[in-house]
């Protein structure tokens, strides 16, 4: 007897409003709608408003003269500079403390955090102190006091502290020191730093390749630095070994020549440096606790020291759980510089507020700095999951 094949079950038509398809569809088109026209109600409206009281909108005023002073520059500038070109000091001065309370209080948070797992009792109680401390005070108080104490612990200009010879002057207007005169030959000294710096990640990961065929380590990190010192230094001799130093002199009431750093700069990047190193220990802390004990007893058999254990064994590994949680304290470190307004530091925010005093268009200025800190903070997530993905582990 033949057998009908079983073919698929024929499809129930439904309503078109009882499809989940359908229905999600159109679900998702009416809110993109709905926050559309939200969007378009508000900017209209806002626009409506500046004309009724006759403020001027657009991005018009950047071309104009700013006309205020910035005390800490990177790059020139004058009150006869234009206001974009302020604003881009403020972005550079932002930049700088970010990158600087970056890399500082990886290195500052990841000693404590390993301080605190030291059988020393007196070196992990002094951690913990540490880090109780700062995780618990905010961070603006952290700011006022540093501020106080560098604006007040130091005398005036007329009775600076000299250090080393003469050269180096402390004063309650900041640290004051020489500097190398400008010379043709610093850009090509710049450029062979960033070589010495695509030399050093090329032997890094030949040395690690080394090791993994061969079990022979390779100093790594003597040899990286003397690339990237060595080859800005051939730069130096080559163009002459210019030497002609500015040296900082007290003139009236404070110094000139040399270059300083100003006490907001410093009670800023300590601040954040002191506070966000806490949090960073107590995540290298965890990532080191989350590996198994085993790890360790394996590589006190193998002979080597606790310090090689944690460097060569432990912290490679805790990378994995380390790295996440690191990303949203580089970002707070970013965000959290926009405080510098309370002490005095002229960063992004700083810049901004003074354009909003003197030019009104408050909104423009608003989305600058949005951009500007969204721009910012995307690029150090974006590195840092570039980062953690390199690291994972892949599975075979």
């Amino acid at each position: 007897m033949a057998v009908e094949s079983l073919g698929s079950a024929p499809r129930v038509k439904v309503a078109p409003w009882n499809d989940p398809v359908i229905r999600g569809w159109v679900f998702q088109i009416v809110v993109v709608g709905l926050v559309g026209f939200l969007a378009w109600y508000l900017v209209s409206n806002t626009i409506d408003n500046l004309q009724r009281q006759k403020i001027a909108s657009g991005f018009h005023y950047l071309e104009r003269e700013a006309g205020f002073e910035i005390g800490d520059t990177m790059i020139e500038y004058s009150p006869a500079s234009t206001y974009a070109r302020a604003i881009w000091v403020g972005i550079l001065n932002t930049l700088r403390v970010a990158v600087l309370g970056i890399i500082l209080s990886t290195l500052l948070g990841t000693i404590i955090g390993v301080g605190r797992l030291s059988p020393n009792w007196l070196l992990s109680r002094i951690c913990s102190w540490y880090v109780e401390a700062f995780r618990n005070v905010p961070l603006l108080l952290w700011l006022f006091l540093f501020y106080k104490l560098i604006s007040e612990a130091f005398p005036g200009p007329r009775q600076a502290i000299s250090l080393m010879w003469n050269s180096v002057f402390l004063s309650n207007r900041g640290v004051y020191f020489p500097v190398p005169m400008a010379d043709p030959i610093h850009k090509w000294m710049g450029l062979a730093f960033l070589v010495g710096i695509a030399g050093a990640w090329l032997v890094a990961r030949w040395a690690r390749k080394r090791q993994e065929a061969t079990g022979q380590p390779f100093p790594v990190i003597s040899a990286s630095l003397g690339i990237m010192v060595g080859l800005p230094a051939l730069v130096w001799l080559a163009g002459g070994a210019p030497h002609h130093m500015s040296w900082p002199e007290l003139k009236g009431f404070n110094f000139a020549g040399g270059t300083v750093i100003q006490p907001e700069f410093t009670a800023l990047l300590v601040g954040l440096v002191l506070y966000t190193s806490a949090f960073v220990a107590e995540i290298v802390r965890s990532g080191i606790l989350a590996l198994h004990k085993g790890q360790s007893e394996a590589a006190a058999a193998l002979g080597l020291s606790r310090g090689q254990a944690m460097r060569l064994v432990l912290l490679p590994q805790a990378l994995r759980v380390i790295v996440p949680p690191m990303t949203s304290q580089y970002l707070n470190i970013t965000k959290n510089s926009s405080l510098a307004i309370a002490i005095g530091y002229p960063d992004l925010v700083a810049s901004i507020n003074v354009t909003i005093n003197q030019t009104g268009q408050a909104i423009e200025n608003i989305l600058i700095i949005m951009a500007a800190y969204l721009s910012v903070s995307l690029s150090i997530s974006a590195f840092m999951n570039w980062y953690n993905k390199r690291i994972a582990l892949t599975e075979r």
